[in-house]
């Protein structure tokens, strides 16, 4: 549990930590999106090549970024076996005469294509995974909530309660950290009376949680009541009247960022798609 990062600043300074939070919020989801439509091994260690620079461009350790990753290592790797049995590819005779193997075992069966397309949906899982992540690690919550209340401003017209929905965002990505180190301390009091986690099945590891799930649940709601008193003891009413102590304001860099990203995007949906059926362009994205 204490090695949990999802929520967590990581304090420096950095370029990407200056960014206006709504630049970084966009970026990221067009960074999401983008992803979506990338099918090809070169086009994925680009992306990655990019992630890279950012990544060291914000300061923040690689160790720690990767660390958030490990957490949807089992899902990777479940994913990336699950797709490599159930993909017949092109038939026995044509994944032979493509890459030279065919190994069917009954229902399962592993060739070429499988590999190719298993290969590709790990590193879409892996990079969805990272990209994010490193938002997290250079906006604080509240930045974060400003962020999002400003962009979905505009559906105020439809009164719907946006800076309610934002301080629910920002609560809870300030809680995770809390909640995980409670997990923690429960997990390792249940170990201390004799309780056992790390042995047996999935089953028996499911139900050995059910004495932490408990008192975590209990946990939770008294320290979500203990801060709705807290919000009522300073006299908060909503957004209504309210100011920011920090106005959010563009800068140089975060326009920059947005010309990058537009670019970026522009570039893997060029290679991607190739609307003028350049030849270099199919050869280089071959696989």
């Amino acid at each position: 549990m204490k090695d949990i990062t999802f929520g967590q600043v990581y304090p420096v300074e950095s370029p990407i930590h200056r960014m206006d939070a709504r630049a970084k919020l966009i970026i990221t989801i067009a960074y999401i999106v983008m992803i979506f439509f990338i099918d090809s091994f070169v086009l994925y260690g680009i992306v990655a090549v990019v992630l890279l620079g950012v990544i060291l461009l914000s300061r923040v350790p690689i160790r720690k970024v990767l660390s958030s990753v490990k957490f949807i290592f089992i899902l990777l790797i479940f994913t990336f076996i699950l797709t490599l049995l159930l993909n017949r590819g092109m038939g026995e005779e044509a994944e032979k005469a493509a890459f030279g193997f065919y190994i069917e075992w009954g229902p399962f069966n592993i060739c070429g294509t499988g590999l190719i397309s298993a290969g590709k949906l790990a590193c879409r899982l892996f990079l969805l995974v990272l990209g994010p992540s490193l938002l997290t690690f250079t906006t604080t919550p509240m930045a974060l909530t400003d962020a999002i209340e400003h962009l979905l401003s505009p559906l105020k017209l439809l009164r719907l309660p946006i800076h309610e929905l934002a301080m629910i965002m920002s609560i809870t990505l300030c809680l995770i950290p809390t909640i995980m180190g409670e997990a923690e301390k429960i997990m390792n009091a249940q170990k201390a009376r004799g309780a056992s986690f790390d042995h047996g099945n999935i089953f028996k590891r499911a139900a050995a949680l059910l004495p932490v799930l408990i008192p975590l649940f209990i946990c939770s709601l008294k320290r979500s009541d203990e801060l709705g008193d807290a919000m009522d003891a300073r006299c908060y009413r909503g957004a209504k009247g309210r100011t920011k102590m920090k106005v959010m304001k563009y800068r140089a860099s975060d326009i920059f960022a947005y010309f990058f990203m537009a670019a970026l995007l522009f570039a893997i949906l060029l290679f991607s798609y190739n609307w003028w059926g350049w030849n270099w362009i199919s050869a280089f994205v071959v696989i």
